[in-house]
């Protein structure tokens, strides 16, 4: 056991007592001298002074007073003179403080190599989710190509999202509250498996065309991937902490965004080439493999808080050891108050008293939090402060226009730049025939109102027949058809599904190969704002924990966003510009929201407070995309200009909470704009706070920032210096 105790001393200048257990089981001792004068020390076998050499028996040696600054303590039987210096009992606390911090921060994981190998496996269980949750966007046309024609395709698409949000408007609340209680590394297993079964449950209900079922499989898809979130972010800040936490959560952003970038160049190509079905079920085994990943997690950590108890009860001992002697190499630390210090042969120490001992402070700190944590409870949240309630609003609108317009990028996409609408002035030589394909032996180019060759752009849709009325009949190949007859007097783009063989290789061939070609290329264009996010979440939290300032670049990015959208609305031009900039605005934004989140509320509740900011944030989760599909068919089933302006609108309120945000931050002493605090920052701090707390006003001369200096100066006594 270790203890340290400080010993009473009249002189106010720090006395500590060492104990050790010697080889024979004996302790020296000085005797109890209240005056101060003259002390002596008693050695037995094994004590200080002695080499492999020294005469065996105790060996009394007198003290000088301690108003000298030298203390002779004679010889004690190895033929030299030892000498001991009131600097160095002085300098005991500080070694011990110093000591007990290093042990404190090598018993946290955010000290252990493995926490790297732990980012990279929660990284690869949110790539699964991620991927899965953004197929629908890819494959919005696609969708809509397959599903049964409706007039309500908007609205059934975007409650695949709403459905979604639903359950993770309560879910994360409680699912931060239970992986506060239970622990996120099991908690994100169990997410993760319910993950898996929405996955499945969605490929199911593609399969058998129904909405209902792919419904049902969004609704559990969301019950564990929002929760997911939450635990793999709980993880990373448990196993990253002070300077590397942004760093590790830009990573674990970054990282984990890949599976949507992936999903938007991959499924479109699969959807188009080998049917959309097998683009839903890529997705279910990814979350599969997400499952299996997160059980490795499980014992990657179950390893760690072992070793980390391992690490307590050696390494500490050895550090303060350490520490303790290495101020005075040639002897023993002497005290002032008459007390006895002893040493053996043993490498263990004891230090006296148990209740000011650092390290059993440390652990009855560590128990105090456990027993905080074991306590923490859903009504805590009104213990959040108004800084936590801003960041949440904002995050509630400023996500508004990422998530949201990620949902429908691709339809918007296709209608503004890659698949726009035919040339109203253009007809077919033949209205009544297939275009391009086998059903169509000659040709039936489009024209214009002069009868003139139409000219159709690269960007632009090719003019769909008025009117179509096949049967299985009609050509030997009807075997591959996906229906027995295709009768449409007034036929539309809705009515066209390219991933039938009627309509792609028999039909309308030229109109879904320009299709697919669209679809693929939009699908790589709204890629752009993940592979920004990507690329740059790493080297952008590594700078936001060098010049904070987070409050601000929200701003920033809000601002940037409203410029995106205005662009979007309003011009024609290339989308590449719009999506960089939504790219940077939302790696900016994703940077500092989320490590400001620790930052607003107490340690203890940090689980439960990623749950509410995520619970609130799928509030607007869920009601925005139904917004957008009501504002889409109230234009005339058009994206541009008017679900464009409700992004900007939600941009807008983005800008000015985060102005609010800004000034509260001010009153709060400005946590989210400043630097953020390392372990070596903070040991520093709390070994002079340490310091300072024992010596009180005998501690002079030394500055807060003058980190390389550090003499605790005595003030009473004519040994000072």
């Amino acid at each position: 056991m270790i203890s340290l105790e400080r010993e009473p001393n009249p002189f106010k200048s720090f006395s500590y007592a060492l104990h050790a257990p010697n080889m024979d089981n004996t302790s020296a001792t000085t005797p109890n001298n209240t005056n101060n004068e003259v002390s002596s020390l008693n050695l037995q076998d094994g004590g200080i002074g002695d080499d492999d050499t020294a005469s065996q028996g105790a060996r009394t040696i007198p003290l000088h007073s301690v108003d000298g600054d030298v203390h002779d303590v004679g010889d004690n039987g190895d033929g030299n003179h030892h000498r001991f210096s009131n600097h160095a009992a002085a300098a005991a606390p500080a070694a011990a403080a110093a000591a007990g911090l290093s042990t404190r921060r090598n018993m946290k994981k955010s000290s252990l190599r493995s926490r790297w190998l732990v980012l990279g496996m929660t990284c690869i269980v949110m790539t699964g989710s991620y991927y899965a949750y953004d197929i629908p966007s890819a494959l919005h046309q696609q969708l809509q190509d397959y599903m049964p024609p409706s007039t309500n395709y908007e609205t059934h698409f975007n409650l695949l999202y709403t459905v979604y949000s639903i359950p993770n408007v309560i879910l994360p609340l409680f699912g931060g509250n239970v992986v506060d209680r239970h622990g996120a590394p099991l908690c994100l297993t169990l997410f993760a498996l319910t993950v898996f079964t929405g996955a499945a449950l969605l490929s199911v209900g593609v399969a058998n065309q129904s909405w209902k079922v792919m419904y049902l499989g969004r609704f559990v898809f969301g019950l564990g991937a929002e929760s997911l979130c939450v635990a793999q972010s709980t993880i990373t800040s448990d196993w990253f902490e002070g300077k590397e936490v942004a760093l590790a959560m830009g990573i674990g952003l970054a990282v984990s965004r890949l599976g949507s970038i992936w999903n938007n160049v991959i499924s479109p190509k699969v959807a188009n080439n080998g049917g959309i079905e097998a683009a839903f079920w890529i997705g279910a085994v990814l979350t599969g493999c997400s499952v299996v990943t997160a059980g490795m997690i499980v014992w990657v950590d179950g390893r760690a808080g072992k070793a980390l108890e391992r690490r307590a009860g050696g390494e500490g001992l050895q550090s303060l050891t350490a520490a303790l002697l290495e101020n005075d190499e040639e002897g023993p630390i002497i005290s002032e108050g008459g007390t006895s210090v002893e040493r053996g042969n043993s490498n263990s120490l004891h230090l006296g008293s148990e209740d000011n001992n650092p390290l059993n402070q440390d652990n009855a700190q560590v128990a105090c939090t456990a027993a905080v944590e074991s306590g923490v409870h859903i009504t805590d949240i009104r213990k959040f402060t108004p800084l936590f309630w801003l960041l949440t609003l904002s995050c509630f609108v400023v996500y508004g226009c990422v998530l949201p317009f990620n949902n429908v990028a691709s339809g918007i996409l296709l209608e503004r730049n890659f698949f726009t609408s035919s040339p109203k002035e253009c007809h077919l030589e033949y209205p009544t025939q297939c275009t391009v394909g086998y059903l169509q032996p000659g040709t039936n180019g489009a024209l214009d109102g002069n009868d003139d060759v139409c000219l159709i752009s690269p960007t632009q849709a090719p003019i769909l027949p008025s009117s179509v009325n096949h049967t299985l009949v009609d050509s030997e190949r009807s075997n591959e058809w996906e229906e027995t007859s295709y009768v449409y007097p007034s036929l539309t783009s809705t009515n066209v599904d390219c991933g039938d063989p009627f309509w792609l290789d028999a039909c309308t061939s030229d109109y879904c190969q320009k299709q697919h070609a669209a679809t693929e290329h939009a699908g790589k264009i709204m890629s752009i704002p993940y592979l920004i996010s990507a690329l740059s979440s790493p080297p952008l939290g590594h700078l936001v924990d060098r010049v904070g300032r987070r409050a601000k670049i929200a701003v920033f990015s809000s601002c940037l966003l409203f410029a995106v959208h205005l662009t979007l609305a309003l011009s024609a031009s290339s989308p590449i510009g719009p999506m960089v900039g939504q790219g940077i605005a939302y790696s900016l934004y994703a940077a500092v929201l989320w490590p400001s989140v620790p930052l607003t509320v107490p340690k203890q509740f940090t689980g439960t407070a990623f749950g509410v900011i995520t619970s609130i944030q799928n509030i607007g989760l869920a009601m925005f995309p139904l917004m957008i599909a009501g504002i889409y068919n109230a234009s005339g089933q058009r994206y541009i200009p008017n679900v464009e302006f409700f992004f900007m609108s939600c941009a807008a309120a983005g800008v000015v909470v985060g102005v609010c945000m800004n000034k509260l931050d001010g009153r709060y002493g400005n946590k989210l704009n400043s630097v953020s605090k390392g372990d070596n920052d903070e040991e520093e701090e709390v070994v002079l706070g340490s310091l300072r707390e024992e010596e009180g006003e005998d501690f002079v001369g030394v500055e807060d920032d003058d980190n390389d200096y550090f003499s605790p100066l005595l003030q009473s006594g004519p040994g000072v210096i």
